[in-house]
Parts: C-alpha cells; structure tokens; sequence
C-alpha cells in the first residue's frame, strides 16, 4: 500500500485542480478526486506496469465526472435559493470579474472540447497523454484543441473572433 501512495500521491494536486476545473465546485470536486483516489486504490492490479499512470489516473478521473455529468442531466439541475442571487461585485475586482468570464466561457464548452482544453491547458499533458487519457486518435484530439480554443476564443473576444475563410 505504501508503493501505491507513493505514486499516487504526486498526482493529487493535478488531479484536484482538473477536477475543480470540471465541477467548478470545491465539494464537488474533493468528492471526486476522493471517488478517483478509492477507484484507484481498489483496482490498482489492472493497471497496465508499462502504461502511463498518470494518464490511467486522468482517465478514471474523468470517467467518473462524465457519468456524473449525464446522471445529473437526466435529473436535472438543483440550485440552492442562496445561490440563485448573483452578489454585486466590489470595484476594484475586475480580475474576478474577468476570471468568472474566462470560467463562465469554459463552461459554455462542449465537454469534450473542455475536458481537452483543460488536460493540455491546464495539466500539461502531451497531445499524447490526453490521446491516451479520452481515448481517442491525436488528430482528434488535436482539431477539437483547435476547435475548443476558437470557440473559447469567440466567447471571450466576439468582436476579435474571426471566422474561417474556405479556401478551394
């Protein structure tokens, strides 16, 4: 057990902010870095030794927060009375005014558009890695990369976003 901490336990900081960048809740996203962590503990003897953990551990994570995504959606969203005001905001706060814009757009993201934006924005994962990580081939990941930083691009910088021309 103490092997499997030992590699596990330099992943958890990236799997914390992946996770908050997913949920955009801090609760929500303890709750699934703990979901992940326990998922991983408790099938640690199917992983692949020659494969890549952290890619493995990404996988799991994200797994987990795209079947919660769905379960949600056919639920459907509950919001708290507290949480359906929007407080004013303070002058002087134009970085969090511009952070919940950026956040707010990347929400407004198709969640595989998201989840690849934030693996390799975010996390720092090769192409590769988030091929690996979404399983699917590297020029898909690369072209809805592409894709996502336009549209994110387009809603951040409307009058600055500039459609693609079509070339014969």
């Amino acid at each position: 057990m103490d092997e499997i901490a030992r590699q596990i336990e330099p992943l958890i900081p990236g799997l914390r902010r992946y996770a908050f960048a997913l949920t955009r809740d801090h609760e929500a996203a303890d709750d699934l870095v703990q979901d992940c962590l326990e998922r991983v503990v408790s099938r640690w003897h199917l992983r692949r030794r020659d494969g890549d953990l952290r890619a493995w551990v990404y996988t799991i994570q994200r797994n987990l927060f795209v079947n919660e995504y769905h379960r949600r959606r056919r639920r459907g969203v509950a919001v708290a009375l507290e949480d359906a005001c929007v407080p004013p905001v303070a002058p002087g706060q134009s970085q969090a005014v511009e952070l919940g814009e950026v956040m707010a757009a990347l929400d407004g993201l198709p969640e595989e558009q998201k989840s690849i934006l934030l693996l390799v924005g975010v996390e720092e994962l090769t192409y590769q890695e988030t091929a690996g990580v979404l399983g699917l081939p590297l020029g898909t990941v690369m072209s809805r990369l592409s894709r996502a930083r336009a549209r994110l691009r387009a809603l951040l910088e409307p009058e600055r976003a500039m459609p693609l021309r079509r070339v014969k």
